[in-house]
């Protein structure tokens, strides 16, 4: 996905289809090679870890706002929405519908592909730090493609670190409750919390 970005630069629509086939085709095709992987646990739904996950979420959703209103004066964020409009078509009239796919869809993909597949499927084949290292590295590296021109080098660098810390974070959420639900649910708040500055930048908010 990230060759797909840097060098094809599909529109968003297009890009989202291919992302779609990858991140549910490998994990598939992997688990048709290897019978002793069962995906189906990992939706196995457990009540008791949803409450903290949604606490979790709402704490993490007004970390990102707070921290947004915090360095905003410090960077300039106009160079997000231009670079969303001139490479992948994401513009202020459809920016609605594409909050709603990176709010529920894409966060459930990516958990089910970097968590459900990459971490809690290699944990049982190899050691948990090896797990929790190539899962969260692999949750990071995954977006610099996207988000290279976005951001000053620093920013882009500091974003990067969280990520793989939010990868770790997301690694011992599923690891406790075994299954990508707990995950999920923060990985929608934050993509929450996200979208939100997005609607503010494309002067919607």
């Amino acid at each position: 996905m990230t060759w797909v970005d840097a060098i094809l630069s599909p529109n968003y629509a297009i890009k989202s289809a291919i992302k779609l086939i990858i991140f549910l085709m490998l994990p598939l095709g992997y688990s048709l090679i290897d019978r002793d992987v069962s995906l189906g646990r990992i939706f196995i739904f457990h009540r008791k870890s949803v409450l903290f996950s949604v606490l979790l979420g709402i704490g993490v959703y007004l970390f990102i706002i707070g921290a947004y209103f915090i360095i905003g004066p410090y960077f300039d964020f106009t160079n997000i929405t231009i670079t969303l409009e001139n490479n992948i078509g994401v513009n202020k009239n459809n920016f609605i519908f594409v909050a709603l796919y990176i709010s529920f869809i894409n966060s459930l993909l990516e958990e089910f592909f970097f968590r459900g597949f990459a971490f809690l499927t290699l944990k049982r084949t190899t050691s948990r730090r090896v797990a929790y290292l190539f899962s969260a590295s692999a949750f990071s590296f995954y977006h610099i493609a996207i988000m290279t021109s976005w951001f000053t080098p620093l920013l882009f660098i500091l974003l990067i670190i969280s990520l793989f810390l939010a990868g770790l974070l997301f690694n011992w959420l599923n690891e406790k409750s075994g299954t990508i639900y707990t995950s999920w649910l923060v990985h929608m708040c934050a993509n929450f919390a996200i979208n939100t500055i997005g609607f503010m930048l494309f002067g919607i908010l």
